[in-house]
């Protein structure tokens, strides 16, 4: 029967029960030394992501809706009407006769929280301009934009 087995009478714990000072330390010093090649790299893909956003909305998002607008109204809103005229029928001149709305969704807000800028006719296409400044407003360098 199972409980009336003997054991043998010298058993006694295993030494190698627990890890040694020694080990814990190396275990440590191998994951900092991972950790410290990871991060680095992980670092510079938030800037990475937010600018592929800004252009998606820029190139697609947008463009599509700002496409639709046009096609339903025979042409862009104008600057004074602005992005808004995706969310609500403008109600500065031209007033479109055949607006079919909303085109979007939400305010046209870049990834950095400010909001896309928008000009109708533009400086550099014909129809629009569409951009935002990115993470440094003040410099030229990180927009992103329709026209390149």
């Amino acid at each position: 029967m199972f409980w009336n087995k003997t054991f043998p009478k010298n058993t006694q714990p295993s030494k190698a029960a627990g890890f040694t000072l020694t080990e814990i330390i190396l275990v440590v010093i191998i994951l900092g030394a991972l950790t410290a090649m990871v991060v680095p790299r992980l670092t510079g893909r938030s800037e990475q992501a937010k600018q592929a956003v800004a252009k998606s909305d820029i190139e697609s998002h947008l463009a599509t809706a700002l496409k639709l607008y046009e096609l339903d109204n025979g042409n862009f809103p104008t600057t004074n009407q602005g992005l808004e005229a995706l969310m609500s029928p403008p109600r500065v001149s031209p007033i479109p006769e055949n607006w079919n709305g909303p085109y979007i969704e939400r305010r046209p807000i870049d990834p950095w929280g400010n909001l896309y800028i928008y000009e109708s006719p533009g400086q550099h296409r014909l129809d629009y301009d569409l951009y935002s400044k990115g993470s440094d407003v003040a410099s030229a360098e990180d927009d992103i934009v329709n026209w390149e």
